[in-house]
């Protein structure tokens, strides 16, 4: 009788698959849009598990409280201006369309009013470039460049904690408490070394399974979803003339 390989597993949420979500602290979410220009105070700073980052938290002057990533040179105490018509500041939560061109930017919105969804990991942040019609130039912190909304909420700033992974972990046991409080599975083993039973990359001797196919179908059943998933080539790459 054959058993559950760890792909049909992981997809099932087992306990060592999830994430400790009862530690973490809040979601990062920029409020609503308003048309008008708020400002709230940084009440707190906090470390959440998993995040490379620390959480700013920001209560503005209706009451209201969210958190933040917490850009570098954020501080106890210091006032942040949010919506239209805000100064540029670090820290500050400004349409794009506003923001001049060379400002770094951080937790930028794709689409008005989702919250922040690029540039939100520690140490990362998106440059403005320019503003056209087609809307405001952004590069990316990967090089490349898109053209996002000008009503696109952006903070200004670089995210903090961007020395993170210049540190290096020296012992296993630190990279197993990192990659759990994450909900990855830590340490991994490759799946030729398995036996048949538990991978299909698995079974045969010497190197007669690194021979079997590793592309599979997008609809592959879970047991059977491993390896190159639909890739668009495998193999070297031709060499173009």
């Amino acid at each position: 009788m054959g058993k559950k390989i760890r792909v049909q597993k992981r997809g099932k949420g087992g306990s060592q698959y999830r994430s400790l979500s009862h530690r973490k602290v809040a979601p990062v979410n920029i409020p609503n849009k308003t048309e008008s220009k708020k400002v709230g105070t940084v009440k707190e700073l906090r470390h959440e598990t998993g995040r490379g980052s620390p959480l700013s938290k920001i209560r503005l002057e209706d009451g209201n409280v969210f958190y933040n990533v917490a850009p570098e040179g954020t501080a106890l105490g210091q006032n942040i201006e949010f919506g239209s018509g805000s100064s540029v500041g670090i820290g500050n939560i400004i349409p794009l369309g506003e923001i001049p061109a060379g400002i770094m930017v951080c937790n930028i919105e794709l689409l008005p009013g989702d919250g922040g969804k690029i540039a939100r990991s520690s140490g990362t942040f998106a440059t403005v470039v320019s503003h056209t019609s087609d809307g405001t130039e952004i590069r990316l912190p990967s090089g490349r460049t898109k053209y996002i909304n000008d009503e696109c909420r952006a903070t200004i700033g670089v995210i903090s904690g961007g020395g993170r992974t210049d540190k290096p972990f020296l012992k296993a046991g630190a990279k197993a408490k990192w990659m759990k409080s994450k909900g990855h599975l830590y340490p991994t083993t490759k799946g030729i070394a398995m036996n048949a039973a538990s991978h299909p990359h698995g079974g045969g001797r010497h190197r007669s399974s690194s021979l079997k196919p590793t592309s599979v179908s997008r609809t592959s059943p879970p047991g059977q979803k491993v390896g190159l998933i639909a890739p668009r080539q495998s193999g070297r790459k031709k060499r173009r003339r």
